[in-house]
């Protein structure tokens, strides 16, 4: 008997030993340098579908708590799917800045929390804890290292990625505060945290345009007006020198695209003959046209996420449309609906990274607006109604869009939910325009 209870106890540790193996692995890609000492066996709350959970971020103590609740309060409540409980200027504000500290179940579940974070300020970063009110049990456990400079950019990001770490406990989905957005104003190419801290201008020299990220985080491409025409460049957005593509020297090449693997790159070349579609190897050869459009104009690609496809704008039916097309150039399909009228103007797609969608502009009324299409049904959606919106981009989580607005009277960028409709404003200096989101997590400057 009871070397039969020490063999299911044995069992019993083997099974939990897994699980907590099965999580470390899953973890491990996301936050690359917390200490998990994680014990709980799943991610997430239980909650009602189609609710947003309230979440309390307890007032941290020690140097830069104070910045520390607020940038994880902040970049909860922009992620959109929980409800953040004590913002600054709401009534339950003060209640949790003064709270005591300490585990209270009954408290948090008094004041509507189904989470609650609870940070502590170390030697070397942040202990957090992530409680689940409803069940009366820490749901998470992990240490992350900090820069030692409190404020700086590279700290500020280092917190940005422990509240997407956060926000993926709690609803099962990585946030994206730890990502940037590139834009161009003035013909620079800028940019910018997600949540609008940091702008700084990467370009100094000739007209720029069309900024695209790799997926690397760092490395980025745009184009740029020379002695010779536009040509395609890439460059670390961290600084140091931009390497043109030599076979974009001459002509007009605009609108570059990473594909999925970071090794090529579409974009448009214009000659008298028209405006196709080129891939190029960055290890070098010569480019592929995978259009011909006879006189037309084929211009703004944008990989699919398996890096199968290409969505793109053509002018072949007479006005712009957007298209999708295998790689080679093969299959090409009229994605948006057509109909005869004077306004039939739809362009400059990006593809959800869910690959479920595509978000493209249309124009309505005498004035574009973004608008997204299902790749299952072919139903469409409008996003937005209010001024002039334009050259949409999607962040990461396939849920939220940058895009660009006039509805200040100049234009600037701004960040939507897709699923509430809530925008919030990201610039704030006249003529911010063509952003593009970065396609994953950046790790620093």
């Amino acid at each position: 008997m009871i070397a039969q209870v020490r063999s299911d106890r044995a069992r019993a540790r083997a099974a939990r030993l897994l699980v907590s193996l099965a999580m470390a692995l899953l973890l491990a890609p996301i936050a690359a340098h917390a200490q998990d000492t994680t014990h709980a066996v799943r991610i997430g709350l239980t909650y009602q579908p189609g609710t947003k959970p309230g979440v309390i971020v307890l007032a941290v103590r020690g140097a830069w708590g104070d910045s520390i609740q607020g940038l994880i309060a902040r970049d909860l409540d922009y992620g959109d799917r929980v409800d953040v409980i004590g913002l600054p200027g709401s009534p339950a504000a003060s209640s949790i800045q003064n709270m005591a500290p300490g585990v209270s179940y009954p408290l948090w579940k008094s004041l509507g929390a189904a989470a609650v974070v609870q940070a502590t300020v170390t030697s070397a970063g942040v202990h957090v804890a992530v409680h689940d009110v409803t069940g009366s049990k820490t749901l998470q456990v992990a240490d992350f290292p900090l820069p030692p400079a409190g404020g700086s950019g590279d700290w500020r990001l280092a917190v940005h990625g422990i509240s997407d770490q956060v926000e993926q406990w709690i609803t099962g989905t990585l946030g994206v505060a730890a990502t940037r957005i590139l834009f161009v104003r003035a013909g620079r190419v800028y940019v910018v945290d997600s949540d609008g801290w940091g702008e700084r201008q990467v370009t100094d020299a000739g007209l720029s345009l069309s900024p695209a990220w790799a997926p690397d985080g760092h490395t980025i491409s745009y184009s740029v007006l020379g002695s010779r025409g536009w040509s395609i460049v890439t460059k670390d957005v961290a600084g140091g020198a931009a390497r043109t593509l030599p076979s974009t020297t001459t002509g007009l090449n605009t609108t570059p695209a990473f594909a999925p693997t970071g090794g090529t790159i579409a974009y448009s070349h214009g000659d008298e003959a028209g405006t196709d579609l080129m891939l190029v190897d960055l290890a070098g050869g010569a480019p592929r046209r995978i259009t011909v459009g006879h006189g037309s104009d084929n211009t703004t690609p944008e990989f699919s996420p398996d890096g199968r496809r290409i969505a793109f704008t053509s002018g072949r039916a007479g006005h712009p449309e957007v298209y999708i097309m295998d790689l080679d150039g093969s299959n090409v399909e009229l994605l948006t609906p057509f109909n005869f009228g004077d306004q039939n103007y739809r362009s400059n797609p990006d593809w959800a990274p869910d690959a479920q969608h595509i978000a493209f502009e249309s124009q309505i009324g005498g004035m574009f607006q973004i608008m997204v299409i299902s790749l299952r049904d072919r139903s469409v959606k409008q996003l937005t109604s209010e001024g002039v919106n334009e050259d949409p981009a999607w962040a990461p989580d396939a849920r939220h869009l940058v895009f660009t607005s006039s509805r200040t009277g100049v234009k600037q960028l701004y960040i939507l939910d897709s699923e509430s409709g809530r925008a919030r404003q990201l610039t704030h200096a006249g003529g911010s325009r063509l952003a593009a989101w970065s396609h994953t997590l950046v790790r620093g400057r």
